[in-house]
């Protein structure tokens, strides 16, 4: 039996000129290249009505908000990410058009394959970004959200809401919004 052949190291310039190619979505982290999966409607009902209420709030400021198919670059680590939503407000964003770098807000819809990855290696890359400010994940089957602030002095702090809770509301501090259970959830089984 032969050997496999060593990897060849895949750069960021190949994976955006391949990229640009493909009729699926990939990710690019350390060098390598993962396929996104698909997801099920309650994902992209709840992607849809955060994006929503995000482009509804923020509309006529400088700020953007961007879907799964804008790619986020980690400059420091030339990875890219296609978040479920991200909001940018940066001018050098609008200059770029294949991807954004200054998010000041990343959210991402968990399910079961990847809720893991969201939470460690994913949040690791994602505290690369200088702007960043919060990162969001939105548990559908718990109705549970998990809000990692950037504090005063640099550290992360885990804002968990719990929105079976009647009271209990999203309150996306960098761009100041708040969202009700029923604004995030709606219509979703």
């Amino acid at each position: 039996m032969g050997l496999m052949p060593p990897k060849t190291p895949f750069t960021a310039e190949d994976y955006l000129v391949w990229e640009a190619e493909q009729l699926e979505r990939h990710e690019f982290v350390n060098g390598e290249v993962f396929a996104m999966a698909g997801v099920e409607d309650r994902h992209v009902m709840v992607s849809l009505r955060l994006a929503s209420a995000l482009l509804t709030h923020l509309s006529g400021t400088h700020c953007n908000v961007f879907m799964s198919d804008m790619k986020l670059r980690i400059k420091t680590l030339s990875n890219f990410f296609y978040p479920d939503i991200m909001v940018t407000c940066d001018p050098a964003d609008r200059e770029s058009r294949m991807s954004k770098s200054e998010p000041k807000l990343i959210v991402e819809i968990l399910s079961p394959s990847t809720a893991n990855y969201d939470r460690g290696e994913k949040f690791v890359s994602y505290r690369q970004i200088p702007s960043l400010r919060e990162y969001v994940m939105v548990d559908i089957d718990k109705r549970q959200i998990e809000v990692y602030r950037l504090g005063d002095q640099g550290l992360w702090v885990l804002h968990p809401i719990d929105l079976r809770v009647v009271a209990a509301t999203l309150s996306l501090t960098p761009v100041e919004l708040t969202l009700t259970a029923e604004q995030v959830f709606a219509d979703v089984d």
